[in-house]
């Protein structure tokens, strides 16, 4: 970084180093220092204004990859949405204590840049009277979802994990993961996701989801919150009460869901208790709707009952309760952007997560609390606990990071290699007749890859067929790769026929299949060459019950490069099949017939 860490240091200087409280994120305190800490954050908190109370409440997005100077195209963009040129802007304007990274608000280029953006936002925010610094946090599960791409380690996803079945890996993870996100000074992580996915048509969740079984979810739950955690970054197990049983997804409805009281408790409350029990800094709300749970058709995020009275009071949490973003539609089905934080806020919530229109939401805030009807006691029970996050943390001492941190930590050789073992443990073999895997350089030295290339996450150096065929090749076989994508017409069909002919051996990667997906077609028509098919689902673990004629059927459950590189060293035979199902799969045409039960999984 051009600015020298001297210097960094010595913007602290003023409101925020004058309260910082704490040590090292994992030092435990008595009680005595704990009190003796909320007491000088509480004397922070009667020298706030009320304007920069609201804004400690605000996680809010912003476009661009530097503080102060980012493309212009990112200025357009900061100025349509949120009426701000840049984050800088953004702090002065609206004082908020949190930012959230997107990739596509190119928050995320690469490590450099994202510490440099951390970097200028804590200036920006510390160099203003009574600045904070600012709690920075993105979505990092992992799998399918990573917003920080390579060179950073990225680590199979929850479902993977579950498969693997180790709750070290899971720490692992986690500790790794969470040393990464901090170097890059991103200090809060809304992952583990402690939903439990006991409906295989779930759209949103799935694979995020460590499994169908609550008590092994709940396990991986905690692992993860302590490996998080234990590198000084803060954990946030979501989607409280549990999102694991929809077919909606809560970004385009309003989910409800049906579970009895009863059936909370055993199938959806346990991952959330562990990942108090292990000491979860923060929970995120789900914009879904549980009758059981609260009969006024609030959605959770907006519920006393839920978040007070289950959350607060029966689980006893008293740590930072963030929602899930405002901008999604299950929370603005039944109120207007201008009601929803309010009405959060008086249902226990203490972070207002990326409102669409931040003015809207900043002033009802704004106004609820000069009108009456929110006080500012209330604004201040939430801000202590955001607060005691930020000195838990150590922000209050020294928010800032390094380029040599970076350098000395994200995706060095130790940490990749670590994913990459991880990854093998995770690889779920469902299907092996006449023994077809491993694949033989001397029997099928020429493979063709096809099937779904889906939008690729930032863990992937390209297409899966592309990334598959190439991590083939590396291990010597003969391997060319042709995407058919998600829906192949019957031309791009009779091309991967053609093509199939002058190959030994077919490997195609299947993405969410369905009774009436093209993919079937495809599949079956390989099958009709008599080549040799080896299936790889590439998401969802349940396809395969859609294509039951394939000989050889494997689960990587995502297509980020170090778990398809995994599935190839799995099907090349460099290493043996360990996974096991973490969910049932039923059969496509009973569903009430289980056809591989949770634990099922093949060696040889």
């Amino acid at each position: 970084m051009h600015t020298s860490r001297r210097t960094l240091l010595a913007a602290t200087a003023g409101a925020a180093a004058a309260v910082a409280v704490g040590g090292s994120p994992a030092q435990a305190k008595d009680p005595e220092a704990a009190k003796d800490d909320d007491r000088k954050l509480r004397s922070l908190i009667s020298r706030m204004t009320l304007e920069e109370k609201v804004g400690q409440l605000f996680v809010m997005r912003v476009y661009g990859h530097s503080a102060t100077a980012p493309d212009q195209a990112d200025i357009d963009a900061n100025l349509k949405e949120i009426g701000v040129r840049t984050a800088a802007e953004l702090i002065a304007k609206y004082h908020v204590g949190g930012i959230i990274y997107f990739a596509w608000a190119h928050n995320t280029r690469e490590p450099h840049q994202i510490a440099d953006l951390s970097n200028g936002i804590q200036r920006a925010s510390l160099g203003r009277p009574r600045g904070l610094p600012v709690l920075i946090s993105t979505d990092q599960e992992h799998g399918i979802v990573a917003r920080v791409g390579k060179p950073a380690t990225l680590f199979p996803g929850a479902m993977a994990l579950g498969a693997g079945g180790s709750r070290t890996d899971a720490r692992t993870a986690g500790r790794i993961g969470g040393a990464e996100l901090r170097a890059m000074g991103i200090r809060q992580d809304y992952a583990p996701v402690a939903d439990v996915n006991v409906n295989p048509a779930n759209p949103v969740i799935g694979v995020r989801s460590f499994g169908a079984d609550p008590q092994a979810v709940a396990g991986m739950v905690a692992a993860q919150v302590k490996g998080y955690q234990s590198s000084g970054v803060a954990a946030t197990s979501k989607h409280f009460p549990g999102h694991g049983d929809t077919e909606t997804d809560s970004h385009y409805g309003f989910p409800v869901i049906e579970h009895t009281e009863a059936q909370w408790a055993e199938l959806d409350a346990p991952p959330f208790k562990a990942a108090i029990a292990a000491g979860i800094d923060s929970i995120m709300t789900a914009h879904i709707m549980v009758p059981a749970l609260d009969p006024s058709g609030d959605p959770a995020t907006l519920s006393r009952p839920i978040l007070t009275g289950i959350l607060r009071e029966r689980l006893g949490y008293d740590g930072v309760v963030v929602t899930d973003s405002l901008g999604m539609e299950g929370v603005r089905t039944k109120y207007g952007d201008d009601r929803v934080p309010v009405l959060a806020l008086k249902a226990g919530v203490d972070q207002l997560l990326n409102p669409p229109k931040l003015d809207v939401a900043w002033n009802a805030v704004l106004q609820a609390v000069r009108g009456g009807e929110l006080t500012e006691a209330r604004l201040d029970e939430s801000i202590l606990r955001v607060l005691r996050l930020k000195s838990k943390l150590g922000l209050l001492k020294d928010p800032y990071v390094t380029r040599r941190g970076v350098d000395r930590t994200v995706g060095i050789p130790s940490h990749l290699k670590a994913a990459d073992r991880i990854a093998e443990r995770t690889t779920t073999l469902l299907v092996n007749s006449s023994r077809l895997l491993p694949l033989s350089r001397r029997t099928h030295p020429k493979v063709l890859v096809v099937g779904a290339d889906p939008a690729s996450p930032s863990g992937t150096t390209g297409p899966p067929t592309t990334v598959l065929a190439a991590a083939l090749t590396e291990l010597g076989f003969t391997a060319t790769a042709l995407s058919t994508g998600t829906a192949p017409s019957a031309a791009t069909i009779a091309q991967a026929v053609a093509a199939a002919q002058d190959a030994d051996a077919v490997l195609v990667g299947t993405y969410n299949v369905t009774a009436a997906s093209a993919q079937r077609t495809l599949v079956n028509q390989l099958l009709a060459t008599g080549h040799p098919v080896v299936a790889l689902a590439i998401r969802n673990p349940y396809d395969v019950a859609q294509l039951q004629d394939v000989k050889a059927y494997l689960a990587a459950y995502s297509w980020t490069d170090v778990e398809l590189r995994a599935a190839v060293r799995v099907i090349a035979g460099r290493v043996g099949p360990a996974g096991k199902l973490p969910v049932p799969v039923q059969r496509a045409d009973d569903p009430a017939q289980v056809l591989y039960p949770v634990g099922h999984g093949l060696t040889y």
